[in-house]
């Protein structure tokens, strides 16, 4: 059970993001979870004098959560104190909503079938402040578990559902014992044995268009955000789309985000990739495919920091404003993942906020429902009592 939220709470004197109207020195007044107005109003307040109120930050794909699951090869904790954690590194970093990208594999281990069962029951028992829900990264090749993936979506457990494929390029990689290493020590396996299993799970290629198909089939029912991973051709991206995947996750090559968009589907990237200066697996960049207008979406991939620090290197390169940089991680996420009241500030919606200090780009406090979630000491000089 959440804690009682603050009611009528005021954010004065800071510079208010308002979607098309751009930074605005405007109050806000917060009241029983939502935007209740802007401008004006009374009640306790923050001084966000000299700072930024901005949308909170919606993350539609994220899996840093599997190192605090399992920092090391072979060194496995509790999930519920994983997901504390990660809670914590969210809400400091602005981030409001988060989808946990939670591969569900045929690999023992960290991505199996157990850790799936383990986190969202974790999930379900936990009392959260983000809203943390659950992306289903299906990998392709793990049939075993198609059964318990498709009741988890039809019992609404599963908030968006990624296509994966990750076998092929595993088994390539296996070839090399050294970065074979990687997957047999995540999996807690010898390398050989972990050899002889990924060959007997590629031995079932024939099966798998079906068992996607029919995974689709359930996400579509439950009107499922889909997306597709790595797509490497626009014929994979046609296909993906023709099953409902209307979400194209990181492309490998730009020619096939590209194609996305004019089919009017969404494109996401990594702020990682951004904020590097570009991809660490020499792929396409993700600024200079926001700056083109391809990709609509920046998602943590694995960096929880990086996604605000991503919208002002944006906004620093002078091709995109600060507005159209944040919404990048705030209002096109949030459409993506078919939620309408979040991802802007105006009155009725979410008050789901952060207040960042622009001198160092970091979070003084962070708003969920109208709660206080995040403040830092400054922050907390702030609050009225």
């Amino acid at each position: 059970m959440k804690a009682d939220k603050m009611h009528d709470l005021r954010i004065t004197g800071g510079t208010v993001l308002l979607g098309s109207d751009g930074l605005q020195p405007v109050d806000l007044v917060l009241k029983d979870g939502l935007i209740d107005k802007v401008g004006g109003g009374s009640g306790s307040q923050l001084d966000a004098s000299g700072l930024l109120v901005l949308p909170g930050i919606v993350d539609l794909h994220g899996d840093a959560f599997e190192r605090q699951m399992q920092p090391r090869p072979g060194v496995d904790f509790p999930t519920d104190l994983a997901l504390r954690d990660t809670e914590s590194q969210l809400l400091a970093n602005g981030i409001t909503t988060a989808f946990h990208g939670v591969t569900l594999s045929w690999e023992p281990g960290l991505r199996s079938l157990t850790a799936w069962r383990s986190l969202l029951a974790a999930l379900d028992a936990g009392s959260w402040t983000c809203d943390m829900r659950v992306h289903l990264r299906w990998e392709a090749y793990n049939l075993e578990a198609l059964d318990t993936a498709v009741a988890d979506i039809e019992a609404g457990r599963v908030h968006l559902l990624a296509f994966n494929d990750h076998t092929p390029s595993i088994l390539k990689k296996l070839e090399d014992p050294v970065t074979g290493a990687k997957y047999s020590d995540r999996a807690g396996m010898k390398i050989d044995a972990f050899r002889a299993m990924a060959d007997e799970i590629a031995a079932r290629a024939d099966a798998v268009p079906d068992a996607l198909d029919r995974i689709a089939a359930a996400a579509r029912a439950t009107g499922l955000p889909m997306a597709s991973h790595d797509d490497d051709s626009i014929t994979v991206r046609d296909e993906f789309r023709a099953r409902g995947a209307r979400i194209c996750e990181f492309p490998m090559a730009e020619d096939v985000g590209r194609a996305a968009v004019e089919a009017g589907d969404f494109v996401a990237m990594g702020c990682p990739n951004v904020v590097r200066g570009g991809s660490h697996l020499g792929w396409a960049s993700a600024a200079r495919l926001a700056e083109a207008g391809i990709c609509s979406v920046l998602t943590s991939d694995y960096f929880y920091p990086a996604m605000m620090r991503a919208a002002f290197v944006l906004a620093a390169r002078g091709v995109l404003d600060l507005a159209q940089a944040w919404a990048l991680i705030s209002e096109n996420p949030a459409r993506a993942g078919g939620l309408t009241d979040r991802g802007v500030i105006a009155a009725g919606k979410r008050a789901d906020l952060v207040v960042v200090d622009p001198a160092t780009c970091r979070a003084v406090a962070t708003f969920v429902g109208g709660q206080v979630a995040f403040v830092t000491a400054e922050g907390s000089g702030r609050l009225s009592r």
